[in-house]
């Protein structure tokens, strides 16, 4: 089986990585050429490495009690990316993924808020990531591993002190 690797707003990684823009796709179903086979199993199918990630993050972000996602380093340049006029959100910053010929696995870095079961946000973010995956791509997710990078406590701002009351006058 081979397998590709492919990190989505990540800044290094601890084993190297091939990048999002090898543009690397898995052929999930080889059909029949010729006119006497039924039209839906005539070609091939083919699921780029980055359609599994934007599909795992978004169903992670979907998971009440998930703040964010993404180290530390990752998050700071989203954060920074966001606010560019024109720039979209990275919907696969904290999401790895492998991808072989039938299966994928997963790895997810987590912001989650503070005063939630870590497990329970865990487990539901698991389900939730291998539900939408499986049912998307009809690959088979072998597993999906979480990190819990922080904890969004309720005082900290996402502005950076935007909106706070000056000290002094």
């Amino acid at each position: 089986m081979t397998t590709n690797t492919v990190s989505a707003g990540s800044a290094a990684a601890s084993t190297p990585r091939k990048s999002t823009d090898t543009g690397h796709t898995t052929t999930v179903g080889t059909g029949a050429t010729g006119a006497a086979e039924p039209a839906g199993t005539r070609g091939k199918t083919s699921i780029a490495d980055v359609v599994v990630v934007k599909i795992a993050g978004m169903a992670a972000r979907e998971v009440p009690g998930v703040h964010d996602m993404g180290g530390g380093l990752s998050r700071t340049f989203g954060a920074v990316r966001d606010r560019v006029p024109g720039g979209r959100p990275n919907v696969g910053r904290g999401v790895k993924v492998e991808v072989g010929e039938r299966q994928t696995a997963i790895d997810i870095d987590l912001v989650v808020e503070y005063g939630v079961p870590i497990m329970d946000v865990a487990r539901d973010v698991r389900e939730n990531v291998i539900s939408a995956v499986e049912r998307t791509t009809g690959l088979e997710v072998v597993e999906v591993n979480i990190s819990v990078d922080d904890v969004h406590l309720p005082d900290e701002s996402d502005d950076s002190g935007a909106g706070a009351e000056a000290r002094v006058e």
